[in-house]
């Protein structure tokens, strides 16, 4: 039987392995100090009670409940899968969506950031399709997050020709920087652009649109997003309990800092359901 206090140990042991030493860290396992002692058999609904608990310093962390898992707890830390390359060219990437409405503003909506190999020439296609309208917008409002290079190449589109860092990410062997690619001379994109979030734009997909923000590139229109910036692992702590462990951190170049906890707050807030309308009448005035 798996209780509480072995996932919480479980847990613990694996945030010490994983995240980087510092105050983040010793106000997450303080957090999951409470459940320690609690020798109440693990179930769906006390997973989700330390993932709350968790969530007041780390908004990534998750406990998965799989009440059929037989496999036993991992001894090291999981990687991400590949992506299937049919699966995602089956949903173009992600790309939901680019078209130009009847006053010429370019939609470009975007649901995931798929790998960027794959991802590329469907994201590619959508902004060459948005050259020449009058304004663009950029709808994130479903997009759950993925490979922060991704983030990097649309980010590209929008912030210049000439290549652009938007953050360093800190674990426990150093600092990685993410850059925006150099481009060919005139082709990004310099058109007056909106960016539609709601509280289901999640992780890397609140990453593009915090960092646009940052360098004041957008006007961001819709809900306040969830405020999860850690980057995570997979890892087994028990048969029928998988987490996502935080890993590492994000640090805006220009900010300092990151999103976590507080999400990325919109210029106009309205609900998710209103956001386009919003910016379309925001950016008629």
């Amino acid at each position: 039987m798996t209780t509480v206090r072995d996932v919480t140990v479980r847990l613990t042991g694996w945030l010490d392995r994983l995240m980087p030493a510092g105050d983040r860290w010793a106000a997450l396992t303080a957090e999951l100090a409470w459940f320690r002692n609690d020798d109440r058999p693990v179930t769906a609904e006390l997973c989700a009670e330390i993932e709350r608990a968790a969530w007041r310093v780390s908004r990534h962390v998750a406990l998965i409940y799989e009440p059929g898992g037989t496999a036993p707890p991992d001894s090291e830390a999981g990687q991400w899968p590949r992506q299937d390359p049919a699966a995602v060219r089956a949903r173009a990437a992600s790309v939901s969506q680019s078209r130009r409405l009847p006053d010429g503003t370019a939609l470009i909506r975007i649901d995931g950031l798929d790998e960027v190999g794959l991802a590329q020439p469907y994201v590619d296609a959508a902004f060459t399709l948005a050259r020449g309208a009058d304004r663009l917008i950029l709808d994130l409002r479903a997009n759950g997050g993925g490979d922060p290079a991704t983030v990097a190449l649309i980010a590209g589109w929008l912030l210049g020709d000439e290549a652009v860092q938007l953050s360093e990410v800190v674990d426990q062997h150093g600092r990685r920087q993410w850059w925006t690619p150099d481009r060919p001379r005139g082709s990004a994109l310099l058109e007056e652009t909106c960016v539609l979030v709601s509280a289901a734009t999640f992780s890397s997909g609140e990453a593009l649109a915090y960092h646009l923000k940052a360098r004041d590139r957008v006007l961001v229109v819709g809900e306040p997003t969830p405020g999860a910036a850690d980057h995570v692992l997979p890892v087994r702590l028990a048969p029928t309990v998988l987490a996502h462990v935080p890993r590492a951190y994000v640090v805006d170049t220009v900010t300092g800092g990151n999103w976590e906890g507080t999400g990325v707050v919109p210029h106009v807030r309205t609900t998710a359901d209103q956001a386009l309308e919003t910016a379309l009448t925001v950016m008629d005035r």
